[in-house]
């Protein structure tokens, strides 16, 4: 663009842009002072200051992306003004808030001052030519170094004045640099130039076209790091300074502007690196620093004693005021420069999408600034070591570096692959290897030629292939389910054992598997074709160890700190992510007259394994099945007398079968060459709409399966103290589970729209029927009734699982025909085979985060109201929203199955011949 420009124009709005954004981050940090003097008026929990504080980052963005595409489209000049104004007019109104309520809410308008991030970003971008834009935009972001004025001078206005001065000079200035950059900037020369040529701003739509691809969200994992972790730390290094080395509020201020101000400035010199030597340089020296300071950091104070020859040898390791504020200086120095070098990416390679693009990825560090600082009060409020805070940081950044390693060696071996495949096994081959040796050895387990659909192949040897791949994964997948569900059996029995959580503590446990497994599943969709099913499933399967043996080691001692059950319920998750992946791949390898069945076999006796884990732990926790090796029993109270109980046995029992299912995954399973595709080709989903539709409608099946079984023990041992729910517990899950696998002939026969359309009408009526029988619980026949609708939830949710995954594919093969209308059917068919595969995974993932919502509604329910009634009513309004979309858009008239569920065009299942 500077051929389009005067210097003079490039460095008004290069300059001007820069210091208002150093005013917007000015405002968007302003809690990191203030809030220290409302924490003490409110009397606020550390959880709680961390919330206030973080409160205006997740505004900040949340809007970025909006906020990015709004400058692609309108102009960054306009953009930046109206958010400027915004942010000073909240800024203004937080004077006026009293109670801790009213302080959040004011926040979340404070927030939208650091949108202007994304707007800056894209407005200045297109002021410079690639070989600048470094350079430019590191300039722009030291405005990070609004974190350092607000540290500096706000405790002296504060303690002169009140804090509701500092947001009222905050706001005016804030105001002033929006009407100063108004008169004194001018549209950028796209805008312009487009405006000459007379065309209309692209749609947001394809704004967000590039966010599809993996590299964006590798980005925005770094930014997470390199930003979100700098405001994460901005925020919360005075109340650090304050609490450990008990300094007063303006040295603290004083020692955190001193790491702000290198994490800013210097980005500018980050760009000039990144321009010069490279942005993956940049990186790499940017996260091997910060691995060895955060490290540093995360050490707490601690004290040795060496039994000498003589005598005890005693020294203690802490880091002083003075080191700690080096390291910081030194880590935010890297953070400054990796700030720029992740930003040099973007106008390179997306120099159409600049500001949804960058909005993405500023969004995502932004969201870090948001969340690390409710975690950091989290893990103080759970651990009592303040340098918890350094620890989580440690592992985040090693993450981002073995990825980012990772990322670049699989480009450089896909680059050298043509030569590597010409190598031999073992260099001591080298000699004989020749032409004729190319290729012969490769795995026998690749299916190179997979045609399901023809039925010749599928007689002769596709069944029998697909067969075998479904009974090994089934067995791993009931074992995902059971360490998934461990948790529901095991915390009804921590108080027994000498554990003293509250029960609001024992529902998170509870819920948190549910919460890391639906998470893990978003990820775990993709894997399949990227990696292969039989290398994913071993690996998914050996993960069970780690919380199966985790939890047999924990639970043995009663002093185990509550922060280690709440990392092995994270760890449990590992077994629901394992389903999205386990789908996706049966998916593959059966045609469509009997994929609706293989996946309700696959998904329903793999749900079996929550029945598994609530039928046979309440067995083995009551005998030393593993004998000296399993660890000795606690002796509790039960029917008047002292009787053993292993719990440790929830966790081990699962082990031997873990590594047999492994083994059998390795040895057994098949890839299927044809099936492999990258991420990206597999993102194309999230610009599915009936993606998002399904999402929401199996979140009313699996969703509603997975968190009542999660829910379901707890829950009525709340209502019900005086019935031992746990003797009866596993037969929703088992009802559910037979229902799913003994079902799915139904929705391959009538359609799944229609099975789905009356299966929401049966959880309506079941949900009516629990709170009925709640609302008499007095009476005798209260539990028998509140049971037995449980039960018929989990018969018609198990129904429904079988429904809404059958109408996937039959969803995706209708909609390809609109979607590829040039295409011949076969392309259209393997298209649609993998978006099916890739929105089954996605839908199951979303819908898993019943396992977390439902017991946490519960829990929150009973908590403000006394009951699970008002969660319950919920769940009765979810359910009728689902009836309404099958009804609407799959099932009427004019639906989208209409036709193919109801005049005779679903294929008809494939015969099978006597065995």
């Amino acid at each position: 663009m500077s051929d389009r420009v005067s210097p003079q124009e490039q460095s008004r709005a290069l300059w001007l842009s820069t210091i208002a954004f150093t005013v917007c981050f000015a405002v968007w940090t302003i809690f990191s002072i203030i809030g220290i003097r409302i924490k003490q008026e409110l009397g606020l929990s550390e959880t709680q200051f961390g919330l206030l504080a973080g409160t205006p980052i997740l505004t900040g963005s949340l809007v970025r992306v909006v906020l990015g595409i709004w400058t692609d489209q309108y102009g960054g000049r306009r953009v930046f003004s109206v958010v400027m104004l915004a942010g000073a007019l909240a800024t203004w109104l937080l004077t006026w808030a009293t109670t801790y309520p009213q302080m959040l809410l004011a926040a979340l308008g404070v927030g939208i001052a650091g949108g202007s991030f994304a707007v800056g970003v894209a407005y200045v971008s297109r002021w410079y030519p690639t070989g600048k834009q470094g350079t430019a935009l590191g300039i722009f972001g030291a405005g990070n170094v609004g974190a350092a004025v607000t540290k500096f001078f706000a405790p002296f206005v504060l303690v002169a004045f009140g804090w509701q001065t500092v947001a009222q000079i905050w706001a005016a200035a804030l105001a002033v640099m929006a009407v100063v950059f108004w008169f004194s900037t001018t549209d950028d020369p796209v805008l312009r130039a487009r405006r000459l040529k007379g065309e209309k701003p692209k749609s947001a739509w394809l704004e967000l076209e590039p966010l599809k691809n993996v590299q964006v969200w590798r980005f925005a994992l770094y930014y997470f790091f390199v930003f979100g972790a700098f405001v994460a730390l901005a925020l919360w290094l005075p109340r650090y300074l304050i609490g450990v080395y008990g300094l007063d509020i303006t040295t603290a201020g004083m020692i955190g502007a001193a790491y702000s101000v290198p994490a800013s400035l210097f980005r500018a010199y980050g760009g000039h690196l990144s321009d010069k030597y490279g942005a993956r340089r940049v990186m790499y020296w940017t996260f091997l620093v910060s691995v060895v300071c955060t490290f540093l950091l995360s050490y707490p104070p601690t004290e040795y004693v060496v039994r000498g020859i003589k005598r005890p040898i005693t020294f203690r390791f802490e880091i002083g005021v003075t080191a700690f504020t080096v390291l910081v200086f030194v880590l935010g120095f890297f953070m400054s420069l990796g700030k720029a070098a992740v930003f040099k990416h973007i106008p390179v390679y997306y120099p159409k999408n600049v500001g949804a693009v960058g909005g993405l990825v500023g969004m995502i560090g932004g969201l870090g600034g948001f969340v690390l600082p409710i975690i950091f009060g989290l893990l103080n409020d759970l651990t009592g070591i303040w340098t918890s805070c350094f620890m989580l940081l440690f592992l985040l950044v090693s993450g981002a570096l073995l990825w980012m390693h990772a990322a670049i060696r699989q480009m450089e071996r896909a680059a050298a692959a043509p030569v590597l495949r010409k190598l031999p096994e073992l260099p001591e081959m080298e000699e004989i290897h020749g032409p004729k040796q190319v290729g012969v050895l490769g795995p026998h387990y690749v299916l190179e030629d997979w045609r399901p659909e023809d039925p010749a192949f599928w007689a002769e040897k596709g069944r029998r292939i697909a067969r075998r791949n479904l009974w090994i994964s089934i067995p791993c997948l009931l074992l995902s389910f059971a360490v998934w569900m461990v948790w529901s059996v095991v915390v009804a029995k921590l108080p027994q054992a000498g554990f003293a959580f509250s029960t609001n503590q024992l529902f998170w446990l509870a819920a948190l598997p549910g919460l890391s497994g639906a998470t893990l599943r978003i990820f775990y969709s993709f894997v399949v074709p990227i990696f292969g099913g039989r290398l994913w499933t071993t690996l998914a399967t050996w993960s069970l160890i780690l919380p199966a043996l985790g939890i047999g080691l924990a639970v043995q001692n009663p002093g185990t700190p509550y922060w280690l059950f709440l990392l092995l319920a994270l760890l449990c998750g590992f077994g629901g992510g394992n389903f999205a992946s386990s789908m996706a791949n049966i998916s593959f390898f059966f045609p469509k007259a009997e994929k609706g069945n293989a996946l309700a076999l696959n998904a329903g006796l793999g749900n079996l394994g929550v029945s598994v884990a609530q039928f046979l732990v309440p067995i083995v926790i009551t005998t030393g099945v593993f004998g000296v090796l399993g660890g000795d029993p606690v002796m509790v109270a039960q029917g008047g007398q002292q009787v053993p109980l292993w719990l440790q046995n929830a966790g081990f029992v699962w082990v031997p079968f873990i590594a047999a299912s492994a083994f059998a995954a390795w040895f057994g399973m098949n890839d299927i060459a044809a099936m492999k595709a990258s991420f990206t080709e597999q993102a194309v989903i999230f610009r599915r709409k009936h993606n998002w539709l399904m999402c929401w409608l199996y979140t009313g099946t699996f969703g509603s399966f997975i968190g009542y079984s999660a829910g379901f023990p707890l829950l009525a041992k709340t209502q019900f103290p005086e019935v031992n729910a746990l003797h009866y517990a596993f037969l929703g899950p088992l009802v559910g589970a037979v229902s799913r696998s003994a079902t799915g002939w139904i929705s391959d026969r009538f359609g799944g729209g229609r099975v789905t359309f009356w299966v929401f009408v049966g959880m309506m009526l079941g949900v009516a029927g629990v709170l009925y029988f709640l609302g008499v619980r007095s009476e005798p026949y209260a539990f028998t009734g509140f049971f037995a609708c449980f039960l018929f939830l989990f018969l018609v949710s198990g129904v429904g699982n079988a429904s809404t995954f059958q109408m996937i594919p039959a969803i995706m093969r209708k909609d390809m025909e609109r979607l590829m209308p040039r295409a011949d059917a076969a392309t259209r068919a393997q298209q649609a085979e993998k978006e099916a595969a890739a929105i089954i995974g996605f839908t199951s993932a979303i819908a898993a985060y019943g396992a977390f919502f439902i017991p946490m509604s519960y829990g929150t329910s009973i908590s403000l109201t006394g009951g699970p009634q008002a969660a319950l009513w919920a769940f009765l309004a979810f359910y009728v929203s689902c009836l309404v979309i099958t009804w609407a858009v799959y099932t009427r008239k004019g639906g989208l199955l209409h036709d193919v569920e109801r005049r005779g065009s679903l294929p008809a299942p494939v015969r099978q011949p006597a065995e």
